[in-house]
């Protein structure tokens, strides 16, 4: 029986419960115990990652703590403990194993995100270089300043110079006819 839980009690602490029921029958119970790493396994994706990498389901994790249960005479137990005990160690360790694959993968993806997020980053402060470099050229050459870079133009009107004729504001009246 323990030969068979072994790769299993290598992963993770059981509870083994053995109960009498009616009839002669009993009930034999395994039941992996939850550990502290099982709910760290998202963790890893952070809030800025959560739209960009798939989580692990809850119920995967939760599939680690699944019992096992058997309910027979001793004699049905004896016959069919060692098979079931075999079959449920291995379907839990495969579980096991495919959740530390995934959260390795998702440790990767963490790390490609954000080299991604970085190299996003070098490639704006790029282009704003070279626009530096387009506008830091010498007035006075054949292209075209942005307006906000042109001088104001010396009025060329009367000699009040800077002065300018205001609007009449009201209402318009109509001219009157001459009498």
């Amino acid at each position: 029986m323990f030969r068979e839980l072994m790769p299993l009690l290598e992963k993770r602490s059981l509870s083994i419960t053995v109960s009498a029921l009616s009839d002669g029958r009993i009930r034999v119970n395994v039941v992996p115990q939850r550990l502290d790493q099982d709910g760290k396994i998202n963790e890893k994706i952070g809030y800025a990652n959560k739209d960009k990498i798939a989580p692990v389901p809850q119920s995967a994790i939760e599939a680690l703590t699944t019992p096992l249960s058997l309910t027979g005479t001793a004699e049905e137990i004896d016959a069919s403990l060692s098979h079931a005990l075999t079959q449920f160690t291995q379907s839990h360790v495969q579980l096991h194993n495919t959740l530390e694959l995934a959260s390795q993968e998702i440790a990767e993806a963490v790390k490609a995100a954000q080299e991604r997020e970085k190299n996003k980053g070098k490639a704006k402060a790029a282009p704003s270089t070279s626009a530096e470099s387009k506008n830091s050229r010498k007035p006075g050459s054949d292209e075209l300043l942005p307006l906000w870079c042109v001088p104001p133009s010396k009025s060329t009107g009367s000699e009040g110079g800077d002065k300018m004729e205001k609007p009449v504001s009201g209402p318009a009246t109509p001219a009157s006819p001459a009498s």
